[in-house]
Parts: C-alpha cells; structure tokens; sequence
C-alpha cells in the first residue's frame, strides 16, 4: 500500500482520496489495538455503570432532583454517559478495527455526538463551579439567585450551545468546504475550528479555576476563623459545613479533569504549529482515552464524598436487602 506522506496529507485538500487520507489516521499496530481495546471496554464499562448509577439515584429521591446542585450534577452525569458511549463505539471503529466504509458526513456526524457530549460534560463542570461560587461567596441570596428554573434553562441553553458548536465541521466548517488545512489528529477537521474549540475549552477551565480559587479560599478563611475562635466542629452551621465539603470535592473533579484533558490538549496545539510523526500520534490516542478516565472517576468521588448519595445508595441497597430476604422467606414458606 502507498505509504502516508504528513507533509502532503495534511497541508493539501486530500478529501477525495478516501482510503489513503484515513488510513493515515490509523498509527495504533496490531500490539497496541488489543491493549486500547480493554482499557476503552473496561473503563467505559465502569463509566456507564457508575454514572448510570448517579443519574439513578438522583432521580429516584424526590429532595435530590428538586436542588439546583444535584440537577446539575445529573447533567455531568449524562454528559459522561453519552460521551463515554459514543467515544468508544467510534474509537474502537476506526483505530482498531479499522473501518474506513464511512462517508465524510458519518464520520462528522459521529465526531459531532462524541463532541457535543464532551462539551457538556465540561460545561456542566463550569455551572456547578458558578453555583458553589454563589453559594460560598453570597450565601445569603443563594436561593433567590440560584432557583431550579434557572438550573433547567442553563443546562437547556448549555446542551444547545454544545451542539451547534460541535456540528459546525458537519454544517460546513471542515477542511474540505473551506479547503484550509486539514488537522493532523481528525480527518476532515480543519485546523481554524480545533485551534477555535482548543481556546473554547482553555477560557472554560480558566473560568472554573479562577471561580474554586475563591471557593477554596473561602473555604481556607472559613477553616482558619474557626480555629481561631477555638470552635468546635459540632458548633460550626451544618449548612455551612456541608458547602464547604462539596467545594473541595468539586475541586477534586477539578483537579482529576485537568489532569486527564491537559495531555491531550497540550498535543492538539502542538499539531496546529508542528508536523507530528506517527509516534506522538499514538501518544494522543492514548492521551484522549484519559477523558474516560475523568468519566469515571467523577461519579465515584460524588458516592464517596456526598453524604446525600450515600445515604440514598444506603437506603436502596436496604431496601433491595429487604425484598430479597421477604422473596427468600415465602419461597421457604412455600417449600414447607
């Protein structure tokens, strides 16, 4: 087979050479296909199980879907499902079982859903870093100011926005309609609309940083006049406690979801000023697949750290404990 040359394939419109241009896309060898494959089957399992679990447990408890927080949380929730879902059925599509049938409008389509999910999930983050901004620094009109109304019509407004952002390459704005250059990491994506989502998500993380800085300072100033004034835990308002306590545990999926999006984005803007070899390509593929690591941690430090969840996870496994020992009981009874 011909064999890819990057100084053509991606500085020169090749979208009518279909088999060559996304073959050219596909760096993982037959030792690293089955490797990717049971990291993205395992950890994307475990995503869904989890954050299927969340959005359950939010929606069975008539006081958790009523707060404006747990409503957001659902939306993150559902963001990393989807995102989970469509990543890897495309994932694996294309880099390990190699299937190149698709037309350019499928495969921009399913970049669109993979995208749009993606998106969500960030920008769930950023409203829930604004509502604990809210609720720490103006605690005395956070209700006025953050009603469940409001909520609903953010995440509307959010999912609306994510979508059309994310379709944008599918509505025309990809290399082949504008004939700019092609992306070294996405076929068919032009450079102009990544270098503009790479900045989109830089000013939403520099958003939700700048707004748990003052969260956690809050916070830290809150811990120190406690001590200060010799006060006790028990003396402190529990309200006030339980605020302080989902602030540094959003700052924990802060931090995870840095961790796992700062690799990847690093090597998408290094694609836009760079010609990136076959190596650093399989790093990125690599490096993308820690955004389902991020999926997955996010529901198991909600379980960990919110008191409400575990508690609704307490009274359903108590409740499950109690009709299968009832079912056991009859069926005994029933034997005798």
């Amino acid at each position: 087979m011909e064999e890819c040359n990057p100084t053509e394939i991606f500085t020169n419109l090749q979208c009518n050479s279909t088999m060559l241009y996304l073959k050219c896309f596909m760096v993982l060898n037959q030792s690293e296909k089955p490797f990717i494959a049971v990291l993205c089957f395992s950890i994307g399992g475990l995503c869904i199980i989890e954050n299927f679990l969340v959005l359950f447990l939010i929606f069975s408890s008539s006081k958790l879907r009523k707060k404006p927080s747990y409503i957001l949380l659902s939306s993150l929730a559902l963001a990393d499902t989807l995102a989970t879902v469509t990543f890897v059925s495309s994932f694996l599509s294309f880099h390990v079982f190699n299937r190149t049938g698709a037309s350019k409008e499928i495969y921009l389509l399913k970049l669109t859903g993979v995208n749009t999910s993606f998106t969500a999930s960030l920008g769930s983050l950023f409203l829930m870093a604004f509502d604990r901004y809210i609720c720490i620094l103006r605690p005395s009109h956070y209700k006025q100011l953050v009603t469940r109304r409001r909520a609903v019509v953010a995440l509307l407004v959010l999912w609306a926005t994510a979508l059309f952002l994310s379709s944008l390459p599918l509505l025309g704005w990809n290399c082949c309609s504008t004939q700019s250059t092609c992306s070294q990491l996405f076929p068919f994506v032009a450079n102009s609309y990544l270098s503009s989502w790479i900045i989109l998500v830089m000013v939403l993380l520099a958003s939700i940083i700048y707004a748990y800085m003052h969260v956690l300072w809050k916070a830290h100033q809150h811990t120190a006049n406690m001590k200060k004034h010799h006060l006790e835990e028990s003396q402190q308002n529990p309200k006030r406690r339980i605020d302080i306590k989902l602030a540094k545990t959003l700052s924990i999926v802060l931090m995870v979801l840095v961790i796992c999006w700062l690799p990847g984005l690093l090597l998408m803007a290094y694609s836009l000023f760079s010609i990136m070899d076959n190596s650093i390509r399989v790093a990125f593929a690599f490096c993308i697949t820690l955004c389902l690591v991020n999926s997955m941690v996010n529901p198991a430090i909600y379980a960990l750290r919110s008191k409400e969840l575990s508690s609704s996870l307490r009274r359903i496994c108590s409740c499950l404990g109690k009709v299968l020992g009832n079912s056991e009981s009859n069926q005994e009874a029933e034997s005798s």
